[in-house]
């Protein structure tokens, strides 16, 4: 059978304290360093352990945070998940992860479904920032946005996609390349995403012809439209805004007897870890995964506590040149 929950009243009686300055006690406050630790200690030895649903009716908190991501196919968000959930963790809150598969009306439906299930705030890495629904539901929940700026947040983590895509159009241009496909997971109904309209001002002025192609982010998939694309007249570069496209691009050049970089050049835009295993290692754009942990965790942390000032933190990008992009003969 199951040993009963200790009570803060069986605290309380084996400290010969109220059961109200236990719990100041348990939670840091008003009280002595000494009472603290012998409070803690008496609650370890009974077995205590806050009842989670008491304290959040007792506090209108619960400990909870939701991350929205906009698609767990793609290996960095993934990536990123696993760094936020065990941030939080370290602050004594736990992630309730969930998944928009790709689909702008599906973010909607589960983003207002956090906020029904009152969580203590959100992290959210769009897939359509600019869609209207976002400043009302920033209202009545703190939110901070990873990638691009939400209207109304009360934070965000967001990255120099302008620096990000001129680094790698300009990598791209001094090694020859006039040629290049971009293939984005953005789709049609979406379209007002920095990085996608960045992509297409840098090639007009570093007079690049250009073509952007939606790929999904799933390696089946991504492998399907690289393969579509590299068996026509292919481009001499492939430039794809995720690490998990790129992915398929190596799949769709292998199935189709193309090397890389001799046949084809191939560069990413989020340095997943894997693409440093490949060969030839994936040419990519560094966004500091780590540092966008810290930063959003601090920043939803900071506004789940009431903190009430807006920050934007900037990621600035870093490139990573591996071996899968070659000059033009």
């Amino acid at each position: 059978m199951p040993r009963k929950r200790a009570t803060i009243r069986e605290v309380a009686q084996a400290t010969g304290l109220s059961p109200a300055a236990v719990s100041y006690a348990l939670r840091g406050l008003q009280v002595s360093e000494e009472t603290m630790e012998r409070v803690r200690a008496a609650a370890a030895e009974l077995g205590y352990e806050a009842d989670p649903i008491a304290r959040a009716l007792a506090s209108g908190r619960t400990g909870m945070i939701g991350l929205l991501c906009g698609s767990l196919e793609d290996l960095w968000q993934q990536s990123l998940a696993v760094g936020i959930s065990r941030g939080l963790r370290e602050k004594d809150r736990y992630a309730l992860i969930l998944d928009a598969f790709g689909d702008p009306a599906r973010e909607r439906a589960l983003a207002q479904q956090l906020r029904d299930q009152r969580v203590d705030g959100m992290i959210v890495q769009p897939i359509d920032p600019a869609a209207a629904f976002w400043p009302e539901l920033c209202e009545s929940l703190p939110v901070v946005a990873i990638g691009d700026s939400i209207a109304g947040t009360a934070g965000e983590v967001v990255f120099d996609n302008r620096s990000g895509v001129t680094l790698a159009l300009e990598h791209l241009r001094a090694l020859g390349h006039r040629r290049v496909a971009v293939l984005t997971s953005t789709q049609a109904s979406t379209p007002d995403r920095p990085a996608d309209v960045y992509v297409t001002a840098e090639a007009d002025r570093l007079e690049l012809d250009i073509e952007v192609t939606t790929a999904p982010l799933g390696l089946a998939g991504a492998t399907a439209a690289a393969h579509e694309l590299l068996s026509g007249d292919k481009p001499s570069a492939v430039f794809c805004f995720a690490d998990s496209i790129a992915y398929g691009v190596y799949a769709a050049a292998q199935e189709l007897g193309l090397s890389i970089p001799g046949d084809v050049s191939v560069m990413g835009y989020d340095d997943h870890p894997m693409s440093g295993l490949l060969s030839p290692g994936l040419t990519t754009v560094d966004w500091d995964i780590d540092g966008i942990v810290r930063a959003a965790v601090r920043l939803i942390s900071a506004a789940a506590d009431g903190g009430a000032r807006r920050r934007r933190v900037m990621q600035k990008p870093t490139l990573r040149e591996r071996g899968s992009v070659a000059r033009v003969p």
